[in-house]
């Protein structure tokens, strides 16, 4: 368990919490899919910051996807997680759920529902 320090987000320059306040506590940041290596980016960003860089990179990684790519997509890979998160993995739309097609792409295969983003 490392303790939770003030960083200085390398963006917007506003002060956050990096770290797990405990061992049953994780820092802020898992929430988000793992998709950046640490050379891609200098510093800690800021939870705000680091969500809508991790939404561009996704847009531009799920822009390559077509039917005959997905089923070898490299989200599929990622550690599984049951935590979904709002316009990354799902947006609202008249109250519904809407999955996103890097949602799918996580799951890894066609549910055969039709979904509106199904990139199968």
């Amino acid at each position: 368990m490392n303790t939770v320090r003030e960083k200085i987000c390398s963006v917007c320059q506003i002060p956050f919490g990096c770290g797990n306040p405990s061992k049953e506590i994780s820092c802020w940041c898992n929430e988000l899919p793992p998709i950046f290596s640490l050379d891609q980016i200098a510093d800690c960003l800021c939870p705000a910051c680091l969500k809508q860089a991790t939404i561009k990179k996704i847009d531009e990684y799920v822009a390559t996807i077509t039917p005959e790519n997905s089923l070898t997509n490299k989200a599929k890979d990622l550690p599984k997680t049951t935590h979904l998160v709002e316009n990354i993995d799902y947006y609202l739309e008249n109250g519904n759920y809407v999955f996103t097609k890097w949602f799918h792409l996580k799951r890894g295969s066609c549910c055969a529902n039709g979904c509106r983003h199904c990139p199968y």
